[in-house]
C-alpha cells in the first residue's frame, strides 16, 4: 500500500507532517537515492532518507503523561550536569518522543510525551488554541497577601493582555481566577517562553511556585511526582477529539 511521503515520515515518528513537508521542500529528503517531491507516494519497499537518517514505516504510537518535578529540564539535548525528564521514563521502549508543552526547570506538573508528531504539532500550534491550566503562587514585595482589589486588578490586566517584552509583545490569559493566599488559577492558549512568570514580573510580582494541572483536557490528577503513565483509551479519545 502506498502513502503520501510527508505522512509516511510523520507516521514514523520522525517529525510532524508540517515539518516533513518543509524538509521535502528544502531538499532534505531522498527516496531511493533521488530528491523527493511534495505529494510523492511511497511504500515500505522504498528507501526514504531524511539527511542521513533512514525512515521506517508506521510505528506504534505512544502517549504518556508525566508529573515533572522541579529541577528537571525538558530537552532532548544531553547536559551532563542537569537532570532531564527523560531520565524518569524507565521502561518506555519508544524512541524519539516529543515533549508537548515544555515546563521551565523551576516549574513542575503535567507534561505530555508522544512519538505522534502530528498530534504533538496540533497541541502546540497556536491556531488550535489548546488550553493549558496552571496553579500559580506569587510573592508580593512586602510579603503580604493580596487584597481583593489587587487580585481583581491583576485578573483584569491578564485578561486584557500585558506586554512581557523581549519581542513577544502582549500576551494574555484566557481565564484567571484568584483562589486565596496569593494563589491564582490560570488558563493559557499561548505558549511563550516562561510566559506566566514574565506576566507577573511585568506587574512587579514574583512567581514562587508554578504547577501545570491540565493540557487539552488531560489532567494531572493523582499521578505522583516523578512518575509517568500511558494515557488511557478514554484520555486518548478525549485528547484527539480536541482536534477533530
Amino acid at each position: 500500500m502506498d502513502i503520501v511521503l510527508q505522512k509516511y515520515i510523520a507516521d514514523s515518528g520522525y517529525c510532524s507532517r508540517r515539518q516533513a513537508q518543509e524538509l521535502i521542500r528544502v531538499g532534505e529528503v531522498k527516496v531511493n537515492g533521488k530528491l523527493a517531491e511534495l505529494g510523492q507516494r511511497v511504500t515500505d519497499a522504498d528507501v526514504v532518507l531524511v539527511g542521513k537518517n533512514k525512515i521506517g514505516g508506521k510505528i506504534k504510537n505512544v502517549y504518556i503523561k508525566l508529573n515533572k518535578p522541579r529541577d528537571y529540564v525538558c530537552t532532548t539535548r544531553d547536559f551532563k550536569e542537569e537532570k532531564n525528564v527523560f531520565d524518569l521514563l524507565e521502561g518506555v521502549e519508544a524512541t524519539r518522543l516529543f515533549i508537548v508543552g515544555r515546563l521551565d526547570k523551576n516549574s513542575h506538573g503535567l507534561l505530555l510525551l508522544t512519538n505522534d508528531g502530528e498530534l504533538s504539532q496540533q497541541i502546540s500550534h497556536p491556531k488550535y488554541e489548546s488550553e493549558k491550566v496552571y496553579k500559580v503562587l506569587v510573592k508580593t514585595p512586602d510579603g503580604d497577601n493580596l487584597s481583593e482589589s489587587q487580585a481583581n486588578s491583576i485578573i483584569t490586566k491578564f485578561r486584557n493582555g500585558v506586554d512581557i517584552g523581549e519581542g513577544d509583545g502582549q500576551v494574555w490569559s484566557k481565564n484567571v481566577e484568584y483562589l486565596d493566599n496569593n494563589r491564582f488559577l490560570m488558563t493559557l492558549i499561548q505558549g511563550k517562553k516562561r510566559q506566566i512568570r514574565r506576566m507577573f514580573e511585568s506587574i512587579g510580582l514574583k512567581v514562587s511556585d508554578l504547577i501545570r494541572l491540565e493540557i487539552s483536557g488531560i489532567i494531572l490528577g493523582g499521578l505522583e511526582e516523578g512518575k509517568w503513565a500511558y494515557l488511557s483509551d478514554a484520555e486518548l479519545k478525549k485528547l484527539k477529539s480536541e482536534f477533530n
